[in-house]
């Protein structure tokens, strides 16, 4: 591409390639917003015409002058590479050298199980079985909010996760107090379902192979969101109209109402009820390799995190003004 060329059509180049790749529109607003801070840091700069020292250079000040936490250095990192990569046709050098963002070690922040009770009380009833599912299953919210109706299994008392984070598919249990109150929401599933196939609607996203492969499947009753938005909306890739799933800021909000009537004092939300999930199980004698995979870990040295629950009083040391 010439320099002289607008950016507007180097960012729809990006676009492109994303959804060339299949990546998730998330994806997709994310590396687009990313290359263009990166060209307006650089005074418009075409990216062509820089380098690695341009890069290190903008790595840094968001290191250092934003202050920004590693995994959104990262993310820029991983959005600039892309461009390079994928868009320019241009291999950057694996030593760039750059002020890495603070990566603090923090424990994850937990409820008790009295307090993960009150909570989930203090939910209002249209978000109550999204907090009790994420409590219930360790599920991500947005895993949570994309779930299916065909991932549910009642027989097995299972959900199956699909294209989780890193890409990957696993299982986790279905609490049995649950079941009844999730057949009720797939009664309210089924009613806005059948009401879109009434008005010449009814399909949903589908994954991008299944969508080639077989595209009918857009209207089938397995392929609905188990948590469908109120309203239809236009998709913004392929212009078609259909029943997205609700937007998760509804329970973060949810969640923060619920934490200001609970008056916990604890900056919880809806991830803290994962982190519940995890230290629970825990501490009730789950093994870690089981966890592993309910959690969807890559690694075992992500899930180990959790065993800070059974060092109780500073490592498991008591205080010697309890000895006395």
């Amino acid at each position: 591409m010439e320099p002289s060329k607008p950016n507007t059509q180097l960012l729809d180049q990006i676009r492109m390639k994303v959804r060339f790749k299949q990546y998730s529109i998330r994806t997709e607003d994310v590396y687009v917003s990313w290359a263009k801070r990166f060209i307006l840091f650089h005074n418009k700069k075409h990216p062509s015409d820089m380098g690695s020292p341009e890069i290190e250079q903008f790595l840094t000040y968001l290191a250092t002058e934003r202050n920004v936490s590693a995994s959104t250095q990262n993310q820029a990192l991983s959005a600039i590479v892309f461009l390079y990569r994928e868009v320019l046709q241009i291999e950057l050098p694996q030593n760039m050298i750059f002020n890495f963002a603070k990566r603090p070690a923090k424990l994850p922040l937990v409820l008790t199980r009295d307090e993960t009770k009150q909570l989930l009380t203090l939910l209002p009833s249209n978000w109550s079985l999204v907090g009790n599912l994420l409590y219930g299953t360790g599920m991500r919210l947005m895993e949570v909010i994309r779930l299916r109706v065909k991932d549910i299994d009642f027989t097995r008392n299972e959900i199956i996760i699909r294209s989780g984070k890193g890409n990957k598919d696993r299982v986790t249990m279905l609490p049995l107090c649950l079941k009844e109150d999730l057949r009720k929401q797939l009664v309210r599933a089924k009613t806005l379902h059948d009401k879109d196939l009434d008005d010449g609607f009814g399909s949903v996203y589908l994954p991008k192979a299944l969508s080639v492969k077989n595209p009918v499947s857009a209207w089938f009753w397995g392929w609905q969101y188990v948590f469908p938005s109120s309203k239809r909306s236009v998709d913004p890739r392929s212009g078609a109209t259909q029943r997205h799933h609700i937007n998760e800021k509804g329970m973060q909000r949810a969640m923060k109402q619920a934490l200001l009537d609970s008056n916990i004092a604890k900056p919880a939300t809806p991830h803290t009820l994962r982190h519940s999930f995890a230290t629970h199980l825990m501490e009730s004698g789950t093994d870690i390799r089981t966890l592993q995979e309910l959690l969807g870990h890559k690694n075992i040295e992500t899930t180990m995190i959790y065993t800070h629950v059974l060092n109780r009083g500073g490592q498991g040391v008591t205080s010697p003004l309890d000895l006395s």
